[in-house]
């Protein structure tokens, strides 16, 4: 694929086929992620690839108990009813979808920050994040090129204590988004809504625009 038809059509895929990912195709999203740069090319990531159904069915029941209670599901179906325009409205209801079972995503990556020492020592800080989700969005991007469907998840921020007992990561791996991969069911990429560039861009100075031409 042509790669601005990528990225203009990237988007996040909620709803996935049971089909299984390759290995060899997960293979090529991973090496596509670590292309990708880092404090000082420290490379301070680690990949942690959950594909047994099991599995990820320990992070999908914690998911469930964390998130999907009556008052979550109804509030989603009142945002969906009020939404503005039908791209909202599938994405909420694709969301509520996807927490009722998020295992129903064939690969479940969690993507690691590991001994992180550039640009900071900490790898919970703002800074932090600078050397390891470009390589997420390389993973996405990726994806994309192949056909194969991602979302990047934050719901990780909740049960890390969880991740870390069941998947044995060490004190020094901090996991930083849960990325679910499978082949898209009921969804189609892009192309994608944003804000026009010009409107979110300033030139040489703090709110001197330029119109595109």
């Amino acid at each position: 694929m042509d790669f601005f038809e990528v990225v203009h059509t990237q988007r996040a895929i909620r709803r996935f086929k049971p089909d299984p990912v390759s290995e060899e195709a997960l293979w090529t999203m991973l090496d596509a992620a670590i292309r990708a740069p880092s404090g000082s090319n420290s490379q301070p990531w680690r990949w942690l690839v959950v594909r047994n159904r099991a599995r990820r069915e320990v992070i999908s029941k914690a998911v469930r108990e964390r998130f999907v209670t009556p008052d979550f599901l109804e509030q989603m179906r009142q945002m969906a009813e009020k939404a503005a325009s039908p791209t909202e409205r599938r994405m909420l209801l694709g969301a509520a979808d996807f927490f009722r079972d998020v295992a129903a995503a064939p690969v479940l990556l969690i993507p690691c920050l590991y001994q992180i020492s550039s640009p900071t020592d900490d790898p919970r800080g703002l800074l932090a994040g600078s050397s390891i989700y470009g390589a997420v969005q390389n993973l996405l991007l990726a994806g994309r090129a192949l056909g194969i469907g991602t979302v990047l998840t934050t719901f990780h921020a909740g049960m890390e204590d969880m991740l870390r007992k069941e998947f044995h990561l060490p004190e020094d791996a901090v996991p930083t988004c849960v990325v679910a991969v499978g082949y898209p069911d009921s969804q189609r990429f892009g192309p994608t809504t944003r804000k026009p560039v010009d409107t979110v861009t300033y030139w040489d100075d703090w709110g001197v625009a330029r119109r595109r031409v």
